[in-house]
């Protein structure tokens, strides 16, 4: 994986600095290397040491810019580290905020405009068995993104949400990643409060 050289900046993201909770695995991995063959500089968290230590030393093999700290978002004082972590990494300039472990909120301070990426379910907008806590915090998750969307526009932030049905192949996963990038580009700067479906179009087949 390497840096791509983008000369039309809608589709670029270099110069900016992202927080990526999550990032060793799954979504959030494939978000932070979409974000970095873009330009961005990225910090992942992890709660998982061995995988955090692992993703590490593979990044620095090959020579790519992501740091990364041990953090359970979980825990106000991890929380508090992380910030205090990004902010001394990147001079106090947070553009992007991936939201992909649980919750973490916070408002960085943006270099003239930020975008915020929830990780969300579409258990949070359609009904199923089973999952009546997970998709309640989901569902608040949701309406979270809408208000910060209205409340933090007028500085320039923007927050959207990403529902996917459940992820069961690469394929999946990368089009969750693509999307929570774009989001990120200067060419998706008119879109925000907005939760989107990746979901092969489950939460809009009632039969």
């Amino acid at each position: 994986m390497t840096t791509n050289n983008i000369t039309d900046k809608r589709w670029s993201l270099q110069g900016t600095t992202a927080l990526v909770t999550g990032g060793c695995n799954g979504i959030g991995l494939g978000i932070v290397k979409e974000l970095v063959s873009l330009g961005a500089t990225v910090h992942v968290c992890d709660k998982n040491e061995p995988d955090l230590i692992k993703r590490l030393e593979q990044w620095e093999e090959q020579h790519l810019p992501i740091t990364g700290s041990l953090c359970d978002v979980s825990s106000r004082d991890d929380r508090h580290k992380l910030i205090e972590k990004a902010s001394s990494l990147f001079n106090g300039k947070l553009d992007i905020l991936v939201n992909n472990a649980g919750v973490v909120l916070f408002k960085p301070t943006a270099s003239g405009s930020g975008s915020i990426v929830f990780i969300s379910s579409i258990a949070g907008l359609i009904g199923a068995n089973n999952v009546s806590l997970y998709a309640a915090s989901k569902a608040a998750m949701n309406q979270l993104v809408k208000n910060l969307a209205c409340e933090w526009g007028k500085d320039n932030i923007r927050a959207n949400g990403i529902a996917p049905a459940l992820i069961r192949t690469p394929l999946l996963l990368q089009d969750v990643a693509s999307l929570a990038v774009f989001l990120c580009l200067p060419s998706a700067s008119y879109i925000t409060g907005q939760i989107i479906c990746v979901d092969g179009g489950r939460s809009i087949n009632i039969s």
